[in-house]
């Protein structure tokens, strides 16, 4: 149950953000679930496009292994903006409005230009991820990379790159914590507000800041479910993608005050 207000001054411009319970995140994935199969028709597609984004990213990183998991863990970097339309079904679903796929992208075009901004920017970040990547393995892989397969049982886990797989940790950690606080909310507000990427991305700090228990757990569900989906060939990704999408906008609408 959501709780205190943190902007109780009604001339603060700023969307309102409240504290939620430490579980919170395990009722957002059951109303995202239940999302997910009243929609089944059109959330499965887009359960199945991310599945195929994410094979994709594998396939590109089938001759630069050392890439691989740039790639796949920079899905998590991308994903919000995969999901927008998701989101949108969420917000009818919610509204009692008809569900279909030829209003879904009318939903967001009265901000679109925010939206697209801040997708392109989640897209810089991807990008960044993958340079770092191959800077951090030139500096501390000396041998050849071995293919996909043997990948991490000879890189990851064989114990002889520790200081590869410590920096590579700490600096993807470092920057995956720094994306989700800016856009833990952020494209679900843009969606239902006309906001731009810079308050969307404040408000989405603040709801960290607020909920630092709540949002750990969100957090490392996130990165689970999608790890998952990832080590199921990305068949897992089918269904995990839009249950953690509509479950995005109940976290948004949990944590962000609605419109007085």
């Amino acid at each position: 149950m959501a709780q205190t207000t943190l902007y109780p001054d009604p001339s603060v411009s700023a969307p309102r953000v409240r504290r939620v319970a430490p579980d919170a995140p395990f009722r957002w994935l059951a109303e995202g679930w239940n999302d997910m199969w009243r929609t089944a028709s059109i959330s499965l597609v887009y359960g199945v496009l991310a599945a195929a984004v994410g094979g994709l990213l594998l396939w590109l990183s089938r001759d630069y292994t050392h890439l691989a998991p740039a790639l796949t863990s920079g899905f998590l970097l991308v994903a919000p903006a995969l999901a927008i339309n998701l989101f949108a079904v969420s917000r009818r679903l919610e509204r009692g409005e008809p569900v279909d796929s030829v209003h879904l992208f009318d939903d967001w075009r009265h901000n679109r230009g925010s939206i697209g901004l801040f997708g392109l920017g989640l897209a810089f970040v991807l990008l960044a991820w993958e340079r770092i990547s191959a800077i951090l393995f030139a500096l501390f892989y000396g041998g050849e990379v071995p293919d996909l397969a043997r990948f991490a049982s000879e890189v990851w886990f064989s114990g002889a790159y520790l200081e590869l797989v410590a920096a590579y940790l700490l600096v993807g950690g470092a920057l995956a914590a720094i994306v989700f606080c800016l856009s833990v909310v952020s494209l679900p507000l843009m969606l239902d507000r006309t906001v731009d990427p810079v308050t969307a991305a404040i408000t989405s700090i603040e709801a960290v800041r607020a909920n630092p228990g709540s949002m750990l757990a969100w957090a490392g569900s996130i990165a689970i479910l999608t790890a998952i989906g990832f080590a199921t060939l990305m068949v897992g990704l089918i269904i995990i993608f839009p249950v953690l999408a509509h479950a995005s906008w109940h976290c948004y609408r949990d944590v962000v005050e609605p419109i007085a």
